[in-house]
């Protein structure tokens, strides 16, 4: 096929989860169901911490920017999905598969950045309890936030501005339900040379060097943990480590082990469902997984839901 320049482009084919016209009907009530839990859950931990003065710690803070992250990382691939679904088409706009790539660069950069930052949280209070108040205070804390927005959005504009410069063969059809960027580099035309590179070194960057700080952080917090004389003590470090830990776990192991060694491969159909876990379950179970295994933010729930309670008897009356 003689290729196209990128400007002649109207549009591209996202195969989607499934071709079958039957299962339609069924993946868009899963689909739609699992993006409104995964909305409403991390906007109500957002407004938990929020509203609950003894959340509003370094730990919650940065909590609260990894909801509001993956309701981003969400609402970049699914809204679309869903209408593609409920209008039976195919079809997304050159200019919208390239602002999906912009938003998955800069939201997973930033998700996979957090998860770190969170890791240093967990070391500086578990190892350093006495200094743990001067070491995390709100400048530094802000400062942790800020450098991995700062980094998300420079690695987005860069890959976003390469991605510009790739060029099509006629009828481009995506086998994922979103414009995964290792699958368009394998679709381009031209010389993706330069953008398997950016792919790579985003990968580094994004994954392996979080990675690196994680276990760097959990070897230190783990040495110190075994130190502790009393198992009450043992018993509270590793549960206010648990969520984190399951989040990571679910996280990488997607998203570093399937999806990255995807890349080599121009038929990624067989990697659908490891593509459904990093930017659909995981945001969804997040929430889940905090308000589940931490004491702390479900006594605040049942804080918050008393209070509605006593509200609407109040408005009753």
């Amino acid at each position: 096929m003689d290729p196209q320049n990128r400007t002649d482009i109207s549009e591209f084919l996202l195969l989607g989860l499934s071709e079958d016209a039957d299962l339609q009907p069924i993946l868009f009530g899963l689909v739609l169901a699992m993006y409104l839990i995964t909305v409403a859950g991390n906007m109500l931990l957002i407004l938990t911490v929020s509203a609950v003065s003894h959340l509003h710690t370094p730990m919650y803070f940065f909590l609260s920017n990894l909801s509001l992250t993956d309701i981003g990382f969400i609402s970049t691939t699914v809204p679309k999905m869903l209408v593609n679904i409920q209008t039976q088409s195919k079809a997304i706009t050159y200019a919208g598969c390239l602002t999906q790539v912009f938003f998955f660069y800069f939201f997973g950069g930033l998700d996979s950045m957090l998860l770190a930052v969170m890791a240093y949280d967990r070391l500086m209070a578990i190892c350093y309890p006495l200094h743990y108040t001067v070491i995390m205070n709100p400048h530094r804390c802000l400062s942790l936030v800020l450098a991995p927005v700062v980094m998300s959005l420079l690695d987005s504009l860069i890959n976003f501005s390469m991605f510009l410069q790739l060029t099509f063969c006629r009828e481009v059809r995506i086998s994922r339900f979103f414009c995964d960027p290792p699958q368009l580099i394998n679709l381009a035309c031209s010389d993706t040379y330069t953008n398997t590179i950016l792919v790579y070194c985003s990968g580094a960057i994004f994954g392996g060097v979080p990675v690196s700080g994680i276990l760097f952080s959990y070897t230190r917090i783990l040495s110190s943990i075994l130190r502790i004389t009393s198992s009450g003590g043992k018993r509270k470090a590793f549960s206010t480590c648990g969520s984190h830990l399951s989040i990571v776990c679910l996280f990488y192991g997607t998203a570093l082990g399937i999806y990255l060694s995807s890349i080599a491969s121009a038929s990624a159909r067989k990697d659908v469902v490891a593509s459904v876990m990093y930017t659909m379950v995981t945001p969804m179970l997040n929430p889940f997984i905090y308000s589940l295994r931490n004491r702390d933010i479900k006594r605040a729930l049942t804080m918050l839901f008393s209070r509605a309670d006593k509200f609407q008897m109040c408005h009753h009356l």
